[in-house]
């Protein structure tokens, strides 16, 4: 039996969909809270800056400071700025607000690519093909291939980047969520990923990322979950919301073999 020391959760989809949590969600963080436990929020949103996504949590109700957040966007940032590029992003203008600022009289060596409906379009996908011919990487904040809104669900950016990738016969560089790095990165530190769970609502770019580290991965059925959509092996539990996800830590005294 292993005793957990971090719990790792997601946002959109997992604690709240747009403006609103999800059932009993801030409740249950607040419970959460009074575990000995170390916290990350852990996010692939890539259409809201740092700050914007912390001032529609608090609005919603949740408590947490800024720099609890772990986000794709903050893994690109220092991604860029580690291999100095100067990229054209495709990015939605509030995202940007966390990225260096382009020097439109160099030339553009990189494409970054994340949620921005305006940038998919022909025009646009046609000026980061000529870019990614010249050998340039391409920079996926995550591979998401939809995610939940208030109508729905929604295309994501993965299918973008796939075409992107096909057109120019090049790789992507994820960065995001399941990307093995973005998890070790948030690891708190002295903490070891079989000593962590992880709770969201996307089975492969949250809990079978996670597993795939070491961690367990709750799975609940809020945001973008699917009955249709498995992944081997298998969450470590499937529960209604991430009310329930806390209920049942709670129940194992936050240890599972």
């Amino acid at each position: 039996m292993t005793r957990l020391k971090s719990i790792f959760i997601d946002l959109s989809g997992t604690l709240h969909v747009d403006n609103e949590q999800t059932a009993g969600a801030v409740e249950a963080l607040k419970i959460l809270r009074s575990a000995d436990l170390s916290i990350r929020f852990v996010t692939n949103t890539t259409k809201e800056s740092s700050k914007t996504l912390f001032d529609r949590l608090i609005n919603i109700g949740f408590e947490l400071k800024q720099e609890d957040i772990f986000s794709s966007l903050s893994a690109a940032v220092n991604y860029i700025k580690a291999n100095n590029l100067n990229p054209l992003y495709m990015l939605s203008d509030d995202a940007l607000n966390d990225f260096p600022p382009v020097n439109d009289d160099a030339e553009k060596d990189a494409v970054v690519v994340g949620l921005s409906p305006k940038d998919f379009n022909y025009d646009t996908m046609t000026k980061a093909f000529l870019i990614l011919l010249k050998k340039h990487p391409l920079v996926a904040i995550h591979e998401g291939k939809y995610f939940k809104t208030s109508d729905g669900l929604a295309v994501g950016p993965g299918c973008f980047t796939r075409g992107l990738e096909y057109a120019a016969g090049t790789k992507a560089i994820i960065v995001g969520k399941p990307n093995p790095f973005f998890f070790k990165s948030a690891l708190p530190d002295g903490v070891q990923p079989e000593e962590c769970v992880m709770i969201g609502d996307d089975p492969t770019d949250d809990i079978a990322g996670a597993m795939k580290l070491g961690m367990k991965g709750i799975l609940v059925r809020t945001g973008k979950y699917r009955s249709d959509v498995t992944i081997d092996p298998p969450p470590t539990i499937t529960v209604d919301n991430f009310s329930a996800a806390v209920d049942w830590l709670f129940e194992q005294n936050f240890t599972i073999d």
